[in-house]
């Protein structure tokens, strides 16, 4: 290779090194602007931990998104919705809130999204344990009531003291086995919560224990639960025949089990959520 030929190979080398090095940096410091995407809205955050856990003691990181209308006032007080699972549930909801009151489905509510901070069970993800009554095919289930005291003792408080909360008017929703935890709540809990939304609830390894006769209590929260109608057999079949049962049983509970078409096991949670806001806030 002559020495102009490498002069001009070196300088390019350079050349590029530079520009991405220069690219990377503009990358890495530049800002997200959480700002501009206005449909956010105001969002906070907090990390909590439940003392009474002896395992995976890893903490829930608490998601709070304010309505519009809580700036404009220091006395109103607001409908709260906690969302398990809300790693992936809080923006979700978080997105769908905006069009949701203008179209003024739902009122201004607080919205407040419990999450793991993974996917992953070995960083702290107990969704398992956590949203499960027990059963005799999985050992780890079972945590449910130490989980709703969490919420119930620990989470609630801290967010009615920090936000202007309307304590008769707070809501759960949950999909899955965090579904099969609205039941729980709604059923056998103290939670005081005005209502439950459950969205193809996971009752699969635990059937039988939400066929037991309800729990006495002062104030049953609602319920509106969804199966979907592609949802998978594992999850459908129970869950179908536990709305069967309960159907017959006539309780006295408030209760609205809908099908909602053309969705799957995931896809659901959308339409259940508005639907079952909808429901809870018709009046």
């Amino acid at each position: 290779m002559s020495k102009r030929i490498f002069k001009c190979v070196l300088r390019m080398a350079v050349f590029l090194f530079v520009l991405l090095s220069t690219s990377s940096a503009n990358a890495n410091n530049e800002e997200v602007a959480w700002d501009k995407l206005q449909g956010l809205g105001q969002v906070e955050s907090f990390a909590i931990t439940n003392p009474s856990k002896t395992k995976n003691t890893f903490p829930y990181h608490i998601f709070v998104r304010l309505p519009e209308e809580y700036k404009k006032s220091d006395k109103q007080t607001f409908p709260v919705l906690y969302l398990l699972d809300g790693g992936t549930n809080f923006p979700l909801m978080v997105g769908m809130y905006t069009h949701l009151r203008w179209m003024k489905d739902i009122p201004p509510m607080i919205i407040v999204g419990i999450s793991y901070g993974t996917h992953d069970w070995r960083q702290g993800n107990d969704r398992s344990h956590d949203f499960t009554a027990p059963s005799k095919e999985r050992e780890h289930w079972g945590g449910a009531a130490v989980f709703e005291e969490f919420v119930e003792h620990r989470l609630m408080p801290i967010i009615q003291q920090k936000y202007l909360v309307d304590k008769d008017k707070q809501v759960l929703f949950g999909q899955s086995l965090a579904g099969q935890f609205a039941l729980y709540s709604s059923m056998y809990g103290k939670a005081p919560f005005y209502g439950v939304i459950a969205s193809n609830p996971a009752l699969y390894r635990n059937l039988d224990y939400f066929k037991r006769p309800l729990s006495a209590r002062t104030h049953r929260p609602k319920v509106f639960v969804s199966i979907a109608e592609f949802d998978d057999q594992k999850y459908k079949i129970p869950s179908t025949e536990w709305v069967g049962f309960w159907q017959k049983q006539q309780p006295d509970w408030q209760a609205n089990f809908v099908t909602l078409a053309g969705q799957n096991h995931l896809s659901a949670t959308p339409d259940t959520i508005r639907n079952g806001l909808i429901w809870l806030f018709k009046e």
